[in-house]
Protein backbone atom coordinates (compact mmCIF):
# COMPACT_ATOMS: atom_id res chain seq x y z
CA UNK A 1 0.00 0.00 0.00
CA UNK A 2 1.22 3.26 -1.26
CA UNK A 3 1.88 6.20 1.58
CA UNK A 4 -1.11 8.16 -0.69
CA UNK A 5 -3.33 4.96 0.16
CA UNK A 6 -3.24 5.08 3.11
CA UNK A 7 -3.35 8.95 3.65
CA UNK A 8 -6.16 9.73 1.34
CA UNK A 9 -9.35 8.02 0.08
CA UNK A 10 -12.63 8.90 -1.87
CA UNK A 11 -16.23 7.56 -1.81
CA UNK A 12 -19.01 8.26 -3.29
CA UNK A 13 -22.55 9.70 -1.79
CA UNK A 14 -26.07 9.77 -2.85
CA UNK A 15 -28.65 10.94 -0.28
CA UNK A 16 -31.97 9.12 -1.38
CA UNK A 17 -34.98 11.41 -1.32
CA UNK A 18 -36.79 9.61 0.89
CA UNK A 19 -33.89 11.04 3.62
CA UNK A 20 -36.02 11.44 6.65
CA UNK A 21 -33.58 15.25 7.32
CA UNK A 22 -34.89 16.42 3.67
CA UNK A 23 -38.98 16.70 4.69
CA UNK A 24 -38.30 20.50 5.64
CA UNK A 25 -35.58 21.24 4.08
CA UNK A 26 -36.97 23.02 1.66
CA UNK A 27 -40.45 21.20 0.64
CA UNK A 28 -40.66 21.97 -2.99
CA UNK A 29 -37.03 22.19 -3.20
CA UNK A 30 -35.47 20.18 -1.25
CA UNK A 31 -31.68 20.40 -0.71
CA UNK A 32 -29.58 17.86 1.33
CA UNK A 33 -28.32 19.80 4.79
CA UNK A 34 -24.91 20.00 5.80
CA UNK A 35 -25.04 17.98 8.81
CA UNK A 36 -25.90 15.28 6.71
CA UNK A 37 -22.90 16.18 4.11
CA UNK A 38 -21.10 15.93 7.50
CA UNK A 39 -22.26 12.46 9.11
CA UNK A 40 -21.64 10.85 5.78
CA UNK A 41 -17.99 12.57 5.56
CA UNK A 42 -17.40 10.76 9.02
CA UNK A 43 -19.18 7.45 8.19
CA UNK A 44 -16.57 7.35 4.91
CA UNK A 45 -13.59 8.23 7.20
CA UNK A 46 -15.15 5.47 9.42
CA UNK A 47 -15.30 3.15 7.20
CA UNK A 48 -11.79 3.92 5.50
CA UNK A 49 -10.37 3.75 8.97
CA UNK A 50 -11.54 0.30 10.06
CA UNK A 51 -12.54 2.84 13.88
CA UNK A 52 -14.52 5.13 14.95
CA UNK A 53 -13.88 8.54 14.42
CA UNK A 54 -14.45 10.42 17.51
CA UNK A 55 -15.09 14.66 16.28
CA UNK A 56 -13.33 16.75 18.89
CA UNK A 57 -13.66 19.71 17.20
CA UNK A 58 -14.75 21.34 13.65
CA UNK A 59 -11.24 23.25 12.11
CA UNK A 60 -13.36 24.96 9.43
CA UNK A 61 -16.24 23.85 6.99
CA UNK A 62 -17.84 25.63 4.06
CA UNK A 63 -20.84 25.11 1.76
CA UNK A 64 -20.28 26.32 -1.48
CA UNK A 65 -23.09 24.73 -3.44
CA UNK A 66 -26.34 22.78 -2.99
CA UNK A 67 -26.51 18.86 -2.92
CA UNK A 68 -29.77 17.78 -4.51
CA UNK A 69 -31.52 14.94 -3.29
CA UNK A 70 -30.62 11.17 -5.36
CA UNK A 71 -27.54 13.66 -7.11
CA UNK A 72 -24.08 11.36 -7.23
CA UNK A 73 -21.41 13.53 -5.17
CA UNK A 74 -17.84 12.27 -4.24
CA UNK A 75 -16.25 12.70 -0.89
CA UNK A 76 -12.78 12.85 -0.50
CA UNK A 77 -10.43 12.40 2.19
CA UNK A 78 -7.02 13.27 3.64
CA UNK A 79 -5.67 11.78 7.13
CA UNK A 80 -3.34 14.34 8.74
CA UNK A 81 -2.52 13.39 11.83
CA UNK A 82 -5.69 14.17 14.13
CA UNK A 83 -7.06 16.58 11.13
CA UNK A 84 -9.26 14.56 8.77
CA UNK A 85 -9.96 17.35 5.49
CA UNK A 86 -12.73 16.62 3.75
CA UNK A 87 -13.70 17.90 0.02
CA UNK A 88 -17.14 17.07 -1.37
CA UNK A 89 -17.10 17.19 -5.13
CA UNK A 90 -20.58 17.10 -7.85
CA UNK A 91 -18.96 16.42 -10.66
CA UNK A 92 -16.23 19.39 -10.95
CA UNK A 93 -18.27 21.62 -8.53
CA UNK A 94 -17.00 21.79 -4.81
CA UNK A 95 -20.09 21.38 -2.76
CA UNK A 96 -18.62 21.34 0.54
CA UNK A 97 -14.97 21.33 2.15
CA UNK A 98 -13.42 21.62 5.84
CA UNK A 99 -11.27 19.85 8.19
CA UNK A 100 -12.42 17.73 11.47
CA UNK A 101 -10.14 17.39 14.70
CA UNK A 102 -10.63 14.04 15.97
CA UNK A 103 -8.79 10.55 17.50
CA UNK A 104 -9.52 7.55 16.36
CA UNK A 105 -11.30 4.57 18.57
CA UNK A 106 -10.79 0.84 18.37
CA UNK A 107 -11.75 -0.78 15.49
CA UNK A 108 -15.30 -0.98 14.93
Amino acid sequence: MTADAQTKHSSTLRVPAQHPALAGHFPGNPIVPGVVVLDAVISTAEAWLGASFHVVGLSHAKFLAPLKPDEAARIELVLRGPLLEFSVYRGQTTIAKGALNGTRGTAS
